[in-house]
């Protein structure tokens, strides 16, 4: 039995932006005009106590920004829409990595006044890899912006693909009239007013020239001939091109003003694909083999891309986010940990609009599931209901930035040790057990990673920690052509190796020279710069 209908009415994507560009707001609005929610949180209002839906963890509150991916569906045109909100802030750079390997399209945000920014850059490099579809959404309108014709060409020079205006805008910040619509051939007229819905917005036919031209003056004649060059210097929109991630649809808006938001929905089901297939390893014969795995396939399959502990602290509980590759999910179904080789019984599978949970009666290929366990999942592991196969691909980046952790009450080791070991399987910072003993320590992409981990320590375990400097500035993992060449590496440097989540071996540098030397007296010795989950229950296929 195949489950095509079901994957086709799919489209899971993540929204990706530098931090300020709109993105969390973007999304209440999405979730508000999809009917998910029924009123919209700001993210900016810190002392208010109505916070972002996306937004649940203390210190995000506190802070105002968001510091942890978060998942949610809705339904939507008969669609189900699964949108993974993504840390905007570089710091938390690994987990929105981690999370764009789940998806099948990215929604790039753009602040209209600063265009394509730093972060952005990274995000978008990682979705040239995977040739992930983007839509972008170009944000705040309404404020006093740059030129529609210059953010459109520094798109297309920093996607290094051209973009197709889908809207386009009358006007910009006190003179903002509104977009109009290319696919519909209609403009839709801005009113300010963060309680809008889309039905309050006044809509006119383009064949309503001359009104429209008495209305807007000025400003209607410049978006006519702005729109005329940009459409004449675009190809038209080529839906495989863009599934390709060979060319970007170009929305404009303003998200907090409710505007030009519907359109960006509808494009997410007109446009975006619906769940594809994966690439995965498959043991045949004892030989790992690489196989398409089809959405529609009857067998279940999935991977673990985010693990997240304690989203509900009285039950102590840790949650695998898995995205569902093939086949249907039911209660009570028997699932196995690859890597292990173990049953999976989870307490409870759910689905998510961040931190309320439902149930899950049915999923199918391209939703996002939570498995609550009490451990024995970590990131990257595939799950299925019984078929060898592993999916590979989930990055993990070696850190450059590592502190030591001193406990403040010796009492407490049992419980730093717990909370060290449930928060580095969960991604949220890289712990390394030294090989000779010692203080652990931690490695971060950025120095706020380090801050939610000692505030989340305190917080979620009792602990509270000092985090004092080392001399380490950097980390590869280690892996050899034989046993013998890795047992002699590992007596020259005994003080250099440390164990990491994973129990994979890592070398600690102190300067960018350690690798080199150490390179040239082991050349047999390989040092990795990135490490992909490894399924250890198929051997060298990971």
């Amino acid at each position: 039995m195949t489950y095509a209908l079901e994957t086709r009415r799919r489209r899971t994507f993540a929204i990706i932006s530098h931090p300020d560009a709109g993105k969390t707001t973007l999304t209440e609005k999405l979730l508000l005009f999809s009917g998910a929610i029924q009123i919209a949180g700001s993210v900016k209002a810190r002392k208010a106590s109505r916070h972002a839906t996306s937004d649940w963890m203390e210190i995000e509150k506190q802070r105002g920004i968001s510091v942890a991916s978060s998942v949610m569906q809705m339904l939507y045109r008969d669609h189900v829409i699964n949108l993974l909100d993504t840390p905007g802030h570089k710091d938390f750079s690994e987990d929105t990595y981690r999370v764009l390997t789940a998806v099948d399209s990215a929604l790039m945000v753009i602040d209209a006044a600063n265009g394509v920014e730093a972060q952005t850059r990274r995000l978008i490099e990682v979705c040239r890899q995977r040739d992930t579809p983007i839509i972008t959404f170009v944000n705040k309108m309404d404020r006093e912006v740059r030129d529609p014709l210059d953010i459109l060409d520094e798109v297309e020079r920093e996607l290094g693909m051209p973009c197709v205006p889908m809207t386009w805008p009358v006007g910009q910040g006190k003179s903002f009239g509104g977009i109009i619509n290319l696919r519909t051939q209609a403009m839709t007229v801005f009113d300010s007013g963060s309680e809008r819905l889309p039905q309050d917005f006044e809509t006119h036919p383009l064949s309503e020239q001359a009104l429209l031209a008495e209305r807007f003056g000025t400003e209607w004649l410049a978006a006519m001939d702005s729109m005329e060059l940009a459409t004449g210097a675009s190809p038209a929109f080529d839906p495989e091109a863009f599934l390709a991630g060979k060319q970007t649809p170009v929305f404009f808006g303003s998200g907090v003003n409710n505007f030009g938001v519907m359109e960006v929905l509808d494009a997410l089901v007109d446009l975006a694909p619906s769940p594809r297939p994966r690439t995965s390893s498959v043991l045949v014969n004892k030989q790992a083999v690489v196989k398409d795995i089809q959405p529609e396939d009857s067998a279940f399959s999935g991977v673990v891309f985010k693990v997240q502990a304690n989203m509900d602290a009285n039950h102590r509980d840790r949650i695998a986010f898995v995205r569902m590759a093939s086949g249907k999910y039911t209660p009570g179904m028997k699932l196995k940990v690859q890597r292990t080789a173990k049953e999976l019984r989870p307490t409870s599978v759910v689905t998510f609009l961040s931190q309320r949970r439902e149930a899950v009666d049915e999923a199918y290929a391209g939703d996002i599931i939570g498995f609550t366990t009490h451990g024995g999942v970590q990131l990257g592991d595939t799950i299925t209901d019984g078929a060898n196969l592993l999916f590979t691909g989930l990055p993990f980046f070696a850190p450059e930035l590592f502190m030591t952790v001193i406990l403040k009450n010796p009492l407490r080791t049992k419980q730093l040790q717990q909370g060290l070991d449930q928060l580095g399987e969960e991604g949220a910072i890289q712990v390394f057990k030294p090989e000779v003993g010692g203080p652990m320590l931690l490695g971060a992409v950025g120095q706020l990673q380090f801050e939610v981990v000692q505030h989340r320590l305190k917080a979620e375990y009792d602990c509270d920690v000092r985090l004092e400097g080392c001399q380490y500035t950097g980390a590869r993992w280690i892996t050899a052509d034989s046993a013998a060449e890795l047992r002699e590496f590992t007596n020259a440097y005994p003080q250099r190796l440390a164990l990491d989540a994973a129990n994979t071996l890592a070398y600690l540098c102190t300067s960018p020279y350690d690798v080199r030397l150490a390179q040239e007296r082991f050349p047999k010795i390989h040092f990795h710069p990135l490490r992909e989950h490894a399924g250890l229950a198929l051997g060298s296929a990971g």
